[in-house]
């Protein structure tokens, strides 16, 4: 499939960025800093499992160049992380065999081999790489490249890990510049005030969210001209809603209005060279619970390094008495941790975007290693197998266990390509009893390419799930016959295919979902059906892990983040103030200009008495059958000109018409109850637009606008130019406007809508509407065509209408408008996503998927993450614990878990039910399933005593109404218990089994 054509890939070359496969990675670093890395020639020494991560990561994000550097032949062990080694690769050169890989995953990035034997022979060829990184390097020659690198201004990146400890180190020189240290948006607000003595109100207590240091500059600010748009000045916080800015004598005095802007000023840094470095480390912290560990290990690993200088470059054997322990292996997850960070670390060093990690960072998982299995000497001894590496530090016996592991994937993204890389490494269902089973509905898109590692251009337009499943296969063909790859969505709907069978036979389950309803539908069922689960999220630079295991953690669902930001409907509708506002309205209009009237005339072609339905739906009949009467007769075009002049009407409806109906209820001059400026605050007056067709902004909404609406009525573009778009819209006549006293627009949302009760006037009206429309008789066969909103596709004209919707709302209301790629983020609901922290991430989240396999019951051996790499920061925590209650059986104390424990009971009659809990020393007072009540203590005696002698199952049926599915072999029943002596208790859940 052609996914280029030959003028983007000629824009490309003359240095312009492919947004279509850069977009999602562009929302992280902006146009300016993916400009400085396309400028850029990296070079990366050594090619085992952490070498490849960090080439594959760069390689995906974008740079001029990238050559490897690895002329050591490749050994059986390194297939243990190498993911683009083979075994017929075994004994070549590691550099030369996996260059042509790489290569494959961007085609904008130049991928090279660097020939010769040894670097540090003539260390001048460095001078034409921007940055090296140095992996499986040895002590002597990291000395000698990194002072090299210092002298001439070249950027150092120096990592490698040794089996489940890691460390970074960077070296970006002297006056190293940070453009911009968080990559967060520039925090914006509305002045309500400043004093004489420079202090600045927020609008409405609006939080400003400042710093001290932080810099702002202000616009729009009346009495304070001086103010508006001068040098960034500095803040000193004195409240969260007041700002100190510093002297402001002289400016006069404050009068009304005002924004205020963050600016990010530069940062700068010195950085110290390897060999002081080395001496007396500048340490960054990356688990607070082991703050004392990251000397030891700068100690150890200066150790290590002596070890191998006098032992032929050996590192010490697993568990032999004179060598050190799990300093010799090679792990997946642990490359892809160092792999992550180390990427981002290069891409911060040759953009300027973010805090760099200043200078050593180190990391371990020790807490990964089993407890409870055995290892020795013997058992980690190499096998001459592929997991070498990874039984180095884990043993033979834990590696038999990972094998024959029956793993659920949700989602084949960004993380479910990572995951199963990963999975493939470390042989996970290898063995004769494991499975992998992976389900994503969704297709392979250009935009996925540039983070989803395991797709390449020819597989645009295939499904992820059966992409991913062949593409580890070819990694590791000891998966072959062991995954099986699936398009249904998890979820309510797909119950009768992941039955109770499909679950009794996993062991685990991993999310790589991108949406909160998805992962909280999947906990459920894990919690359901008692399965560990790992969890793991990325957005941008930030990423999250969290570990559920039953019986021991909360779930997923326990704790909920805050509902999203919504604005509120006034503010849409009639007072926008920032840019967001406008592309909301924006994406609002698509939706009720494209999507809804097109279903509401096909529903009235095809379903009979929808009119009878629609008038006794009250409230927005008038508005359903308008547009039925415009779409289906006063409107509907017959010619592609006739859609550009629907288009330009429509153009003079909202950005003319409907500003003016609003100046007229609310002048310009015009004060609230209380006597302050109706416009002033958030409230910006607006102006309305004279159209004008050699305005590029305005011709761009006709464009689109009309291309639309002929796509709802399936005609063609005839393939007319601009030139004609502005001579239809010329030649036409516009009637004047005159507003109404009848029209009631809400001044804002506290303020109550009128209920319009309808007249005499409004039935007559609503009569005539019906008798305008067509009998859908006459129209059989017609149909018009919704149009669906889709933000990847730049050839349908969604975004393009959006774009010109909003910026022409924003021009109303003089507001700064937003290019294309930023409406299409806003509009799109785009999540910001990076390779580097998905690998990061989901290096985590199998550190974890050990301990899991490990059946582990310590809950403080489990970490969930939350890592920040623009920052950077890295925070782990213990899992909360499951909530625990008790009562007082007749026994003694009942201490049950409210999450995992569950009642379970046959399906025996509702007088059995209630004797078995009797029993238990607890009185049922309530027994419900779903929305059924099947039994309470306080119903009529008669009543009871008909439902006592029925099966549960029965009576579920009998009260739902609906037969229980044929798939299904439990049903979830509530109970709510009373103690003897009347104190209510919080019981878990029953489940009844059924007799299948």
């Amino acid at each position: 499939m052609q996914v280029d054509s030959p003028e983007l890939v000629e824009k490309v070359k003359h240095g312009e960025i492919d947004e279509s496969l850069y977009s999602r990675q562009l929302y992280v670093l902006g146009h300016e800093a993916m400009k400085r890395m396309g400028s850029s020639n990296v070079l990366i020494v050594g090619l085992r499992g952490l070498g490849v991560e960090i080439a594959k990561n760069i390689a995906l994000a974008g740079v001029k160049s990238l050559t490897l550097f690895d002329p050591a032949p490749a050994a059986i062990a390194d297939l243990s992380s190498q993911f683009f080694l083979t075994p017929e690769d075994v004994g070549k050169p590691r550099a030369e065999v996996t260059a042509p890989r790489v290569a494959e995953l961007n085609a904008y990035t130049p991928v090279s081999v660097l020939p010769g034997q040894s670097l540090t022979e003539d260390l001048e060829k460095l001078k034409v790489y921007q940055i090296v990184v140095l992996t499986s390097t040895t002590l002597k020659d990291q000395k000698l490249i990194a002072e090299f690198c210092h002298e001439h201004g070249i950027y150092v990146v120096i990592v490698d890990t040794f089996g489940l400890f890691g460390y970074i180190f960077t070296d970006f020189g002297k006056n190293f510049t940070v453009g911009d240290a968080t990559g967060e948006n520039p925090l914006t607000g509305i002045v309500a005030g400043i004093n004489e003595e420079g202090l600045v109100s927020a609008l409405d207590d609006t939080r400003h969210g400042f710093e001290d240091g932080d810099y702002v500059t202000f616009t729009e600010i009346r009495g304070m001209e001086a103010l508006n748009n001068s040098e960034p000045r500095k803040v000193t916080v004195k409240g969260p809603f007041t700002f100190s800015i510093g002297d402001v004598s002289g400016l006069g005095t404050y009068q009304s209005g005002g924004r205020y802007t963050q600016v990010k000023m530069p940062k700068f840094i010195d950085f110290q060279p390897f060999s002081e470095q080395l001496k007396k480390p500048e340490l960054v912290i990356s688990d607070f619970a082991k703050f004392d560990r990251p000397a030891q290990i700068h100690l150890g690993v200066q150790a290590l390094h002596m070890f191998a200088e006098t032992h032929k470059n050996q590192l010490p054997r697993p568990h032999h008495e004179g060598d050190a322990k799990e300093a010799r292996g090679d792990l997946s997850p642990m490359a892809a941790f160092f792999g992550g960070l180390a990427a981002q670390e290069v891409l911060k060093a040759v953009s300027g975007k973010f805090n760099p990690i200043v200078q050593w960072m180190y990391f371990d998982s020790l807490e990964s290693l089993p407890t409870t299995i055995k290892r020795s000497e013997e058992l980690c001894a190499p096998r001459n197998s592929r997991y070498d590496g990874q039984i180095a530090v884990f043993g033979q016996e834990f590696q038999d266990k990972l094998a024959n592991i029956n793993e659920f994937l949700v989602g084949a993204g960004a993380i479910g390509c990572e995951m199963l890389k990963n999975w493939a490494m470390i042989g996970l269902s290898t063995g004769p009893e494991g499975q992998i089973t992976v389900t994503d509905m969704d297709q392979i898109e250009k935009s996925n390419l540039n983070r989803q590692f395991l797709f390449r251009t020819t597989d645009v337009g295939k499904l992820k799930s059966d992409c991913a499943a062949t593409a580890v296969q070819a990694m590791n063909p000891d998966l072959k016959g062991k995954i099986t790859a699936l398009k249904e969505r998890v979820g309510a709907d797909s119950e009768h295919i992941f039955n109770e069978d499909f679950w009794a036979k996993l062991d685990g389950v991993t999310n790589a979902l991108d949406n909160v309803d998805a992962r909280t539908y999947v906990d459920r069922r894990c919690v359901f059906f008692r399965k560990p689960l790992l969890e793991s999220g990325t957005l941008g630079t930030k990423g999250n892990t969290q570990v559920i295991i039953p019986r021991l953690t909360e779930s997923y669902s326990s704790s909920h983040d805050p509902p999203e930001k919504s604005f509120p409907m006034c503010t849409l509708r009639s007072f926008p103030n920032q840019i967001q506002h406008t592309i909301a309205w924006a994406r609002d209009i698509f939706e009720s200009l494209f999507a809804g009237p097109p279903e509401v005339v096909n529903q009235y072609l095809t379903q009979p008495g929808y009119i009878e339905r629609t008038l006794k739906q009250g409230g927005s009949e008038k508005q359903t059958l308008e547009n039925l009467r415009d779409f289906l007769v006063t409107e509907k075009p017959l010619s592609f000109d006739d859609c550009i002049v629907w288009a330009r009407h429509q153009f003079e409806k909202y950005y003319n018409n409907a500003i003016q109906q609003l100046l007229f209820n609310f002048p310009r001059d015009s004060v609230t109850s209380s006597g302050a400026l109706f416009w002033s605050g958030p409230k910006r007056a607006p102006t309305p637009l004279k159209f004008d067709s050699k305005n590029d902004t305005h011709l761009a909404y006709i464009i689109a606008a009309a291309n639309l609406h002929a796509f709802n009525y399936n005609i063609k573009n005839p393939g007319v130019d601009k030139d004609h778009y502005r001579k239809v819209t010329d030649d036409m006549i516009i009637p004047e406007f005159t507003p109404s006293s009848g029209v009631k627009i809400q001044a804002d949302d506290n303020e109550e809508p009128e209920a319009q009760p309808i007249s005499f006037d409004d039935n007559e009206e609503i009569n005539k509407l019906v008798s305008s429309l067509p009998d859908p008789k006459t129209l059989a066969g017609f149909k018009l065509e919704p149009v669906e909103f889709e933000k990847d596709d730049d050839t349908n004209h969604h975004i393009d209408f959006i774009t010109a919707a909003s910026n022409l709302r924003a021009e109303n209301y003089e507001i700064e408008p937003a290019d294309r790629h930023n409406t299409k983020f806003i509009a799109g609901k785009i999540i910001p996503a990076i390779a580097t922290t998905t690998a990061l991430v989901t290096g985590l989240v199998i550190l974890e998927l050990y301990k899991v396999i490990d059946n582990n019951q310590d809950i403080e051996r489990y970490k969930n993450g939350f890592v920040n790499l623009a920052l950077p920061f890295f925070g782990f925590s213990e899992p909360i614990a499951s909530p625990k209650t008790k009562y007082k059986g007749p026994n003694g104390e009942v201490v049950l878990d409210k999450l995992w424990d569950r009642f379970e009971i046959e399906d025996v009659t509702l007088q059995e039910f209630l004797d078995h809990f009797e029993k238990q020393g607890l009185e049922i007072v309530m027994v419900s399933s779903g929305v059924s009540l099947l039994y309470a203590s306080f119903y009529p005696p008669g009543k009871v005593k008909d439902r006592l002698p029925m099966k549960m199952s029965k009576l579920i049926a009998e009260i739902s109404r609906k037969p229980i599915p044929e798939h299904q072999k439990s049903v979830i029943i509530e109970i709510h218990p009373e103690t003897p002596d009347g104190e209510e208790v919080e019981a878990p859940y029953v489940m009844l089994k059924l007799d299948k």
